[in-house]
């Protein structure tokens, strides 16, 4: 009877034991797997801004809040005027400034596909339609990939290739 309990006992242990010891080589496992959630959350490594040197900030941010929702996040002054602009989820920033020593490129003789800031939107033909009509320049016409992506190109009123997407199949979550 005693050999029972302690058998019942021991092997209470052992199961909570692997329980334990499995649960802890998982942790260990998925915070080493890249692109893992738990990777993510515990390294809170991810893509905060990209910036680009242009002629007007002032205006492009205006622009850009009136047509595309963008939310300016922080700005500085003259001559450089460095302004953040976030979208409406808050997800990334585009840092758009103007560093007077150095030249700013010319955008509109760039191939759209060697530089181009990408929006993720419901409407591609719709969003087209309203910044065409609001001084951006079509680039082509909309497409949809073999995949079932639909997209449009378009430039900016300064020359920045700004290109539109509506996945057939999300690739980032969103808020």
């Amino acid at each position: 009877m005693i050999r029972k309990i302690r058998f019942s006992l021991l092997l209470r242990v052992f199961v909570i034991f692997i329980i334990v010891l499995v649960a802890s080589c998982s942790e260990m496992y998925m915070s080493s797997v890249e692109g893992a959630d738990n990777a993510v959350v515990k390294n809170r490594i991810r893509l905060e801004h990209v910036a680009i040197n242009v002629e007007d900030p002032v205006s492009m941010a205006k622009w850009y809040g009136q047509n595309l929702g963008m939310k300016v996040v922080r700005k500085g002054p003259p001559p450089i005027n460095m302004h953040f602009i976030s979208d409406a989820g808050g997800n990334m920033m585009l840092e758009i400034y103007h560093n007077p020593p150095d030249a700013v490129p010319n955008y509109n003789s760039m191939d759209p596909l060697l530089l181009h800031i990408a929006f993720m939107v419901d409407d591609v033909k719709g969003i087209r339609e309203k910044l065409t009509a609001a001084g951006a320049t079509a680039v082509g016409e909309v497409t949809v990939t073999p995949s079932g992506d639909e997209l449009a190109m378009l430039r900016d009123p300064w020359g920045v290739a700004i290109q539109f997407v509506k996945r057939a199949k999300p690739m980032l979550r969103h808020r």
